[in-house]
């Protein structure tokens, strides 16, 4: 196999490889995380309270919605705008005020909402036990606006509902000053003369619609996810959900749950070393849950009890394990995360002095050719001294004719003369492959890139050039690094070799500005040092030539 053949099947690869790690996560997205081995049905707990938690909330989950109309609980911080329904205190809309909306940047990006044209997402919590308020059950206000305002740190928002068995509960929701973060909590008093027995149960209800502005052509993960300190993190996709198999950890006494999206994520964060079961279920339409119910203590006659989890609704970063452990994994880069995180890291640490990510991206990519550079100088001399062969393989191929084998002895034998290693241009493409698909879901994964300007009319480095100016460039760049290769002796692998920049420009009309940009100036780097190395070789052949 000739050298040209050997680069063509390397691009070739590349391009497949990478079109299947996209089709694998959007069709099989649990393989790229750690497997459980737990059954597939709901855990049966050890004890007959915590046995009963399941099957009341399964209950709960299918209760129909009362009849009466709640009112709505308008709340507003710096970073949240928030819709809390009086009917189960669910909080039916959340809005990040910091984050434009998707298509419209004009707007806020709304995470949940209930009652859209196209889409259901909706926080959920409510406590088991007869006679017990849950998410279908009426609470009382005392008003129906708040906003943290001044120098106030913390906004709370305080629902009361009685029940019937002479129980009063307070929900509490707390928001605080530049957070994500917002605390649900209970305050439960029993007012009978029995001891009172009950759980809590917090759960996310959402449909399975991709988030608007999503691309399915480069597909990202939409679905619950679970992460413990045993499992580490998982996926659980809605499909499996229908099929039921349903491979997590059911109980535990660490970690979270909640519903990844691309950029987004809702968890719902319960304290460690704090016994909880979690859960996920298909509902009626395209409705699916997933959350955790937690045990109470046993409350006696006059005494209160209190349960909170805190609910993280904004952003997937990497910093978010200073949340909560494993919670910046909702950051997928996928199985090449060992290489896509330091490569983030690097391109944020540039950013913070150029103040500009497409800056910063054609800085990474000038370190990230440094770093390669030997390899890429051992590839560009082996192609240099192939191009300067080549009238040789021409003659050598006219001599042996259709004598396959002479021809591939003949060129061996010359390699060795002129010192040629036929596979010394394969190395720094097959390094960089990896490399490349890192960078790729670093810029696609990434919320800080969201519509990061560049320049001009690149105003998103996530997504991809409305006008496709730089995939035409990169084409171009393309074709004249490909003219400073050696030409291919076979006329099918030169027609080929053309028609390919026009190929990889059309792939790259789907893909981030940002990454377009990365192998624009990867190209011309490459162009510079290809042209001076050749140029090098071609001046020392004419030197030993005119000593001959």
């Amino acid at each position: 196999m000739d050298l040209q053949r050997l680069f063509l099947f390397l691009i070739f690869a590349f391009s497949l490889v990478l079109v299947w790690d996209g089709w694998q996560r959007y069709q099989h997205p649990e393989q790229y995380v750690q497997q459980a081995t737990t059954k597939t049905d709901l855990p049966v707990a050890s004890t007959k309270t915590a046995d009963s938690m399941v099957t009341q909330a399964a209950i709960a989950q299918q209760q129909p919605a009362i009849t009466a109309t709640g009112k709505t609980i308008h709340v507003k911080t710096d970073f949240l705008e928030a819709e809390i329904n009086t009917v189960g205190g669910d909080i039916q809309r959340l809005a990040f005020l910091r984050q434009p909306d998707g298509q419209d940047k004009t707007k806020p990006f709304v995470l949940f909402q209930k009652g859209a044209e196209k889409h259901n997402y909706v926080a959920q919590s409510g406590l088991l036990g007869e006679g017990m308020p849950n998410h279908n059950s009426l609470f009382t206000a005392e008003q129906t606006s708040y906003e943290l305002v001044g120098d106030a740190a913390q906004v709370q928002i305080r629902l009361v509902a009685i029940g019937a068995n002479g129980v009063k509960v307070a929900k509490l929701f707390t928001f605080r000053k530049g957070s994500y973060l917002i605390d649900v909590a209970y305050e439960i008093e029993n007012l009978g003369s029995a001891p009172l027995n009950t759980s809590a149960y917090f759960q996310l209800i959402r449909d399975s619609a991709s988030p608007d502005g999503g691309s399915k052509l480069v597909p990202t993960y939409t679905g619950p996810a679970v992460y413990t300190e045993k499992e580490k993190f998982q996926k659980i996709d809605f499909a499996a959900i229908d099929k039921g198999k349903l491979e997590y950890p059911k109980v535990s006494d660490n970690g979270w749950i909640g519903m990844v999206q691309h950029y987004f994520v809702a968890a719902w964060l319960p304290k460690d070393k704090t016994n909880r079961e979690y859960f996920t279920r298909k509902l009626e339409g395209d409705l699916y849950s997933t959350g955790l119910v937690l045990p109470v203590a046993a409350i006696a006659p006059g005494q209160k009890t209190s349960v909170s989890v805190p609910l993280y609704a904004g952003p997937a970063q990497s910093s978010l394990d200073k949340i909560a452990p494993g919670l910046g994994l909702t950051v997928d880069y996928g199985w090449l995360t060992v290489i896509a995180m330091p490569l983030f890291w690097l391109m944020s640490w540039l950013q913070s002095f150029v103040h500009n990510w497409g800056v910063a991206i054609i800085l990474l990519t000038v370190l990230i050719k440094l770093a390669f550079f030997p390899l890429s100088a051992a590839s560009y001399r082996s192609m240099a001294k192939m191009r300067v062969v080549a009238p040789k393989l021409e003659k050598l191929k006219q001599q042996c004719g259709s004598d396959r084998e002479k021809l591939n002895r003949a060129m061996m034998e010359m390699y060795k003369t002129e010192k040629i290693n036929p596979l010394g241009g394969c190395l720094p493409v097959v390094v960089q492959i990896p490399v490349f698909i890192a960078l790729y879901w670093s810029i696609l994964e990434s919320v800080e890139m969201r519509y990061a300007p560049f320049f001009g009319w690149i105003t998103d480095l996530s997504a991809a050039d409305p006008y496709y100016i730089l995939p035409l460039i990169m084409g171009a760049s393309m074709i004249i690094q490909m003219r400073l290769n050696p030409k291919p002796p076979d006329p099918m692998q030169a027609r080929i070799m053309q028609i390919m920049p026009i190929a990889f420009s059309v792939i790259f009309f789907f893909f981030p500005a940002g990454l377009v940009l990365y192998s624009i100036v990867n190209n011309i780097l490459s162009i510079g040092q290809q042209w001076y190395i050749t140029k090098a070789a071609e001046n020392e052949s004419k030197t030993a030539a005119a000593k001959r």
